[in-house]
């Protein structure tokens, strides 16, 4: 939300613009120094507004992280569910079920420039060796990933219940498909024969099995 100005006939940002801008840049600032090497002076220069504003929507640096992550960790998990649910419909027939699973992982895996920021936080946390709050990492797991996990793991059992797929437990199922989907890649081409193959390697685990005589 914007008012205008009248000394000057700008707009100026209200108190939501001014919330938002500041999340944006502490995940910005986070992103480049970590936890432990932003403050909240630089948090206040990225994103353009006095350490006072800061202050009037945060306590400290660690709310403020902790917000920053679980907020864009829950646009993540919806964003991720959405995809889901697109390509793995309670519908789904057999013979579509692996360019089903391939097209979610492409588009589980394509670039976003709306969660940029995000994720360069969440690496910094996954390769480890700075000391980010456990609570605050734990917050994050359940606001993002778990959630994540848990929803692909409710359509996998849906699969496997209509005999699409051998499921013996969801959840590992759901945790081995996105680690073999997200493996690294340098080009399109890349990716494509990166979750192609992960999909299939799935796939030759979790396909029903021949009933035995």
């Amino acid at each position: 939300m914007t008012s205008t100005d009248r000394r000057g006939g700008r707009p100026r940002k209200g108190t939501l613009d001014k919330r938002s801008d500041v999340l944006a840049a502490a995940r910005r600032v986070f992103g480049r120094v970590g936890y432990v090497g932003a403050s909240i002076d630089m948090i206040a220069t990225e994103a353009e507004v006095s350490t006072r504003t800061i202050y009037n929507h945060f306590t400290n640096k660690e709310q403020l992280f902790a917000v920053a992550l679980t907020e864009s960790s829950q646009q993540v998990a919806a964003a991720h569910e959405a995809i889901i649910d697109r390509n793995l419909p309670g519908d789904l027939a057999a013979p579509n079920l692996e360019s089903a699973l391939i097209e979610l992982a492409t588009q589980w895996r394509k670039p976003d420039n709306a969660t940029a920021e995000h994720f360069a936080v969440v690496r910094r946390i996954q390769a480890g060796g700075e000391d980010f709050p456990a609570d605050l990492v734990d917050a994050w797991q359940e606001a993002g990933p778990r959630r994540v996990r848990r929803t692909l793991a409710e359509h996998f059992a849906a699969l496997g219940t209509r005999g699409l797929l051998h499921i013996d437990d969801p959840a590992i199922a759901a945790r081995h498909y996105i680690a073999l989907i997200t493996t690294d890649w340098n080009s399109d081409a890349e990716l494509e024969e990166s979750v192609s193959t992960g999909v299939r390697t799935f796939l030759y685990g979790h396909l029903p099995r021949p009933a035995t005589g």
